[in-house]
């Protein structure tokens, strides 16, 4: 049995101290994202030419197809644009979150 009744005190004071600091788990913050445009989850829509082409039917069809791989092109270069910033966001949100460590290592 303990006789010292500051040694006791001390004792319940450090138990109480380390059981407040074990009880607190890290808070979790999901890391930031973008909201893809819809333009680029939208599949790509490419001209077919009809059962009989004509002569005019195939020009008609080489610009329409133009087009569209214009537009589909454009649609994935928004998606690899707002995908490597979302990535650069999360970055910079990591490095500004991350836990401090000075020299002492707790």
């Amino acid at each position: 049995m303990l006789k010292n009744p500051l040694l006791i005190l001390t004792l319940t004071a450090f138990s109480g101290i380390s059981a407040g600091c074990a009880s607190r788990g890290p808070a979790y913050v999901a890391p930031p994202r973008l909201a893809l445009p819809a333009i680029a989850t939208q599949p790509c829509k490419l001209d077919l030419l009809p059962e009989a082409p004509t002569q005019g039917d195939l020009r008609a069809s080489y610009a329409l197809r133009g087009e569209g791989l214009v537009i589909c092109d454009a649609a994935r270069d928004l998606a690899v644009q707002t995908l490597v910033a979302e990535r650069d966001l999360q970055d910079r949100w990591r490095e500004e979150t991350a836990p401090k460590r000075g020299w002492w290592p707790f």
